[in-house]
């Protein structure tokens, strides 16, 4: 069974380098710890809506998805306490948020969750997701051992991170070992799922990167991951999902306000750094245009 890692983001940034730059400035690392509590908070309705969805079929796996329900709530749980305690709001990101993101470019035409080809989809998304936290969360604490400045409060932030990290790499390994069970059935079923790994792997890192990737051009970016993701699907399918989805990934009205709210605080905390620091990182989102999927037009 093939082996699904996150990619790297716009400019080859890799987990550990974002990292190192967010754990160096307090307003930025609140964002990123709130944006964590959102997810794990938001997840346990998702995947409660999953749960009703089965049924209670197939039992097993039922009963994996309600003690993953409740590491979530309670990832969220420790969160939200972290964030009380240092006296921050705990309240929805002011900006589009992953989960959201996810939902948008789901292609919801598939089959039904209680047939073998949903279920494997599910499974492969939640794996791509799990993967991405294991990953997020890692880089994290290894950024507040080796970059952050020393302070009770970053101490608190690492142990707080550090004890979701087994839950999460849990919930990694029971998705791979229920994937890796109906992928062993036949050379059949084993390429079906490595295909939707590797599509729901695309999904992921589309609304991961949507996230994260405010550089101009980023518009362009995410239409680029949008037809990569496109051709993954039936033929038929294709036109009527792109269409669905391009005006989004043009206008992308979430993007535009994560910029002014990014300038905004440059301005309120740092001035100095507008010229010399945000607009150079800004425009280094040109050489990363991705031409290839230009010339496919």
């Amino acid at each position: 069974m093939a082996v699904t890692y996150p990619r790297k983001l716009v400019n080859n940034l890799a987990a550990r380098d974002v990292m190192a730059q967010v754990v160096q400035e307090r307003k930025l690392q609140v964002v990123f710890l709130n944006s964590y509590r959102f997810n794990e908070q938001r997840s346990c309705l998702e995947l409660t809506t999953l749960l009703e969805v089965l049924n209670g079929q197939p039992r097993e796996l039922c009963r994996e998805l309600s003690h993953h329900i409740s590491d979530e709530a309670r990832h969220a749980v420790w969160l939200t306490d972290l964030l009380y305690e240092m006296g921050e709001e705990i309240g929805n990101p002011p900006s589009g948020n992953y989960i959201d993101e996810l939902n948008r470019l789901f292609d919801k035409s598939g089959d039904e969750v209680q047939q073998e080809d949903g279920l494997i989809a599910v499974l492969a998304s939640i794996n791509a997701t799990e993967k991405r936290g294991c990953q997020t969360f890692s880089a994290h604490i290894h950024a507040l051992r080796e970059h952050a400045p020393a302070s009770e409060e970053n101490n608190r932030i690492r142990e707080t991170i550090e004890k979701i990290l087994p839950e999460e790499a849990g919930h990694v390994s029971w998705g791979s070992r229920w994937l890796g069970r109906i992928a062993s059935r036949s050379p059949e079923h084993r390429a079906r799922v490595n295909a939707a790994k590797q599509k729901y792997s695309m999904i992921e890192h589309a609304a991961f990167e949507a996230g994260m990737d405010i550089t101009a051009g980023a518009e362009l970016r995410r239409v680029a991951n949008l037809v990569e993701i496109t051709n993954t699907l039936p033929v038929w399918q294709r036109p009527g999902y792109l269409i669905e989805r391009l005006p989004q990934a043009l206008l992308a009205p979430d993007l535009q306000k994560s910029r002014f709210l990014a300038v905004q605080r440059v301005m309120q905390d740092k001035p100095e750094k507008l010229l010399d620091q945000f607009i150079p990182m800004f425009l280094s989102g040109l050489q990363n245009l991705r031409p290839s999927v230009a010339s496919q037009g």
